[in-house]
């Protein structure tokens, strides 16, 4: 995807090579009322983030940080950041234009002080270096949809709306679509795409009616593929908490938006992108990208370059979860950049970083 420039002000960047602090903010899980476009809209949908005083207790109290928020969003973790830390500078991506165009209206009132790029963050270090950026202070992976997104039946994410299934996060992006995974992907690929991604109890049975469905006619709507799974599903898990569809509908779109892999390379960026005592904080909400943080963690504490700050992850507390249902699947996990060793000069004493 090819980077986009939006400023909403003058953001005098040219010092940020000396900040430190990386927000990756990949979706807020939080509801917010809203669905015209974004360009017909006089105010930004409201949004509530997701733990945002925890997040904020774990960043850098440093008034002056420079924050990265990755996937923006509708700009919730953002605008408390700003609030905060009068002094600190904002860098904010996302590969949602739409969202991106609502955070623009949400950061309004620091403009001066907010980039914008339409990116993803896969690719942050490349980002970051266009803006003179090496290093930065922490990082807050917020690995959510918005309701704001589901809430756009043109977008195919949710089932209780009837839309195409496209599920692309970025659709300026010319990749497959749900619907065209769902009529080109082989019985055992599909198989393994709901077990693997959705961790869904009955994938070989869903997968064999979509095969059999797709023999007479291809499946291109979301309540077309929700009524299918319901049928396909034993009548007992037909009437379970979760709507029988929900984990086929996340598998489909982590493999649309390649969600997974994205994670894994942000991840793999973060040591050599962080200041030391720079910090990681990452908000997820299924168990699937909780065990890739949490191994990617541990593997940086047993490497010497990060300290756990929660040996266990944190969850949101008893009444933001009463006044934000969506907030209970959240899981928080946060680490410190340990500054590189100092190795001793055998022959001349000097000490070298």
């Amino acid at each position: 995807m090819q980077q986009r420039r939006v400023s909403l002000g003058d953001s005098p960047f040219d010092s940020l090579s000396k900040g430190r602090v990386l927000l990756l903010h990949v979706g807020a899980q939080a509801p917010e009322v809203g669905g015209m476009e974004p360009e017909r809209e006089a105010s930004p949908p409201v949004h509530v983030p997701v733990m945002v005083e925890e997040v904020l207790r774990f960043l850098p109290p440093r008034p002056d940080a420079t924050v990265v928020d990755a996937t923006v969003g509708l700009g919730g973790h953002s605008a408390a950041l700003l609030e905060r830390w009068p002094d600190g500078r904002l860098i904010a991506l996302d590969c949602d234009p739409d969202s991106l165009a609502l955070a623009q209206l949400r950061l309004q009132p620091w403009a001066a002080r907010v980039t914008f790029l339409h990116a993803n963050f896969q690719m942050l270090a490349t980002h970051l270096a266009s803006l003179g950026v090496s290093r930065v202070d922490g990082v807050l992976l917020d690995l959510g949809l918005s309701s704001w997104q589901l809430l756009q039946p043109e977008r195919g994410l949710s089932f209780q709306l009837e839309g195409p299934l496209d599920m692309r996060l970025d659709p300026t992006r010319a990749m497959p679509t749900a619907a065209e995974l769902l009529r080109r992907l082989s019985l055992a690929e599909l198989t393994d795409l709901f077990r693997c991604h959705g961790e869904e109890r009955y994938a070989a049975r869903i997968a064999r009616a979509i095969v059999t469905t797709r023999r007479q006619q291809p499946l291109r709507t979301t309540r077309g593929l929700a009524t299918l799974v319901e049928r396909a599903v034993p009548r007992h898990a037909q009437h379970q908490r979760l709507h029988p569809a929900t984990r086929v509908f996340q598998a489909l779109r982590i493999a649309v938006n390649h969600e997974v892999e994205a994670l894994e390379r942000a991840l793999q960026l973060v040591p050599q992108l962080l200041a030391p005592a720079g910090r990681l904080v990452v908000l997820s909400f299924q168990s699937l990208e909780d065990r890739v943080v949490k191994r990617a963690m541990q593997q940086w504490a047993r490497a010497g370059l990060m300290t756990l700050l929660t040996p266990k992850p944190l969850t949101p507390s008893p009444t933001e979860q009463e006044r934000n249902p969506r907030a209970r699947s959240a899981k928080l996990r946060a680490c410190q950049r340990l500054s590189p060793p100092t190795v001793v000069g055998a022959q001349t004493g000097r000490r070298h970083p």
